[in-house]
């Protein structure tokens, strides 16, 4: 089958390559740069899985910048670009979608579309009412983490097809071709229900992160260790062990934006569970925050931007909020982030050597504790009490 991917994140990336295994793809991307780098086999995410699969061309894939030739080849046109959250308006920013449907239809008036971004409970069914002359527009939600994006397209938990017709089996059949795992669950739904998995399910995942780290901060102030509690919990397989490592809160691309997306599609239903996992995130690094200051630094070393290891993204990281709380009380901040190369990041000081780094801070504050911090494992304050995600 020919399949067109539009964005190249985590998102399009993964599945350009999934898909490129036994479909014929073609990618687009605005980035020139991006398109450049990927001509030329080299991967522009931090991901060992898609950084394999380019080196070693295990995927027919063609990466361009021309949008009209991708619309012309696709039999499906798969939309993955972003969908920031919008704080003013309380909703996602679905305009990169629209652009691609508007623009795909002024050249192929029957083009069929496969969405992955991430959108809104009640979106596809409001994109067929703008867009009548569209008979094929199937979201189908996507479960992959940052830097093991693509391992997750393989070996998905599962597959949902927001649709039951012939078209979403077509779909489905070749998300199943292009796996590893032949035995995963294809379920098709219908488009709302696919839209509400999504959001639930990152809602659920960002619950079970506030609810540890709200164990964590009464273990903290109560003298207690969240290690031995957490420990003794996951024993009941009804818990569980996994998704369960305090932190300084839930952040990264997906969670933050799902969980408010989520809370305002609440606005005419009775909740309080929804809006309290979004203002929990909020204490949680409020009580961060207060607790590094405390130990009156003046000089606070961030030891990486990052979420957690294997990741080269820090979109709504959780540290940032924390790095802004300590900043507005007057605190000098100076970062550790391998990653960048510019000698600023939000008007803080990149120290780009690690020993550097060590010696001018006072506090080093890391998300998650690395073996590099051994030697000045007295300065470094973490809630990371099991040294894993």
């Amino acid at each position: 089958m020919r399949i067109s991917v539009f964005g190249l994140g985590y998102v399009g990336l993964a599945n350009s390559l999934l898909l490129g295994q036994h479909e014929e793809v073609i990618s687009y991307d605005i980035d020139a740069h991006k398109i450049s780098l990927l001509n030329d086999d080299h991967s522009p995410l931090v991901d060992d899985y898609i950084e394999t699969f380019i080196k070693e061309k295990r995927s027919n894939v063609v990466y361009t910048t021309d949008f009209e030739r991708t619309v012309l080849w696709g039999d499906y046109l798969l939309i993955a670009t972003p969908t920031d959250y919008d704080e003013e308006t309380g909703y996602f920013d679905t305009s990169t979608i629209e652009a691609v449907i508007e623009k795909a239809i002024q050249l192929k008036a029957d083009a069929k579309f496969i969405i992955k971004s991430t959108i809104p409970i009640g979106y596809v069914a409001n994109l067929k009412e703008k867009y009548p002359s569209v008979q094929t527009i199937i979201f189908c939600p996507e479960f992959l983490r940052e830097g093991t994006a693509l391992y997750d397209n393989l070996y998905p938990s599962r597959i949902v097809i927001g649709d039951t017709s012939n078209a979403a089996r077509e779909i489905g059949d070749m998300f199943l071709r292009n796996t590893w795992d032949k035995d995963v669950s294809v379920l098709y739904t219908g488009e709302t229900e696919a839209e509400a998995v999504k959001l639930f399910s990152n809602t659920y995942l960002a619950l079970r992160v506030a609810y540890f780290n709200e164990l964590d901060t009464f273990a903290q102030i109560n003298g207690l260790k969240s290690k031995q509690i957490i420990e003794a919990m996951g024993m009941d397989e009804r818990i569980g062990s996994h998704y369960n490592n305090p932190s300084f809160g839930y952040g990264g691309y997906c969670l933050p934006k799902d969980t408010k997306q989520l809370k305002q599609n609440y606005h005419q239903v009775p909740e309080r569970l929804i809006s309290a996992i979004v203002a929990s995130n909020d204490v949680r690094k409020d009580f961060v925050a207060d607790n590094i200051m405390a130990k009156n630094p003046k000089v606070v070393g961030i030891y990486r931007l990052t979420m957690k290891h294997g990741s080269d993204n820090f979109r709504y990281s959780a540290i940032q909020d924390v790095m802004a709380r300590l900043k507005s009380k007057g605190v000098e901040i100076v970062i550790y982030e391998p990653t960048l190369s510019v000698p600023h990041f939000k008007e803080n000081q990149l120290v780009h050597s690690l020993e550097a780094f060590k010696k001018v801070a006072d506090i080093i504050v890391a998300n998650r504790w690395d073996e590099s911090l051994c030697d000045v494992a007295h300065k470094v304050h973490t809630h990371d009490v099991f040294v894993r995600d």
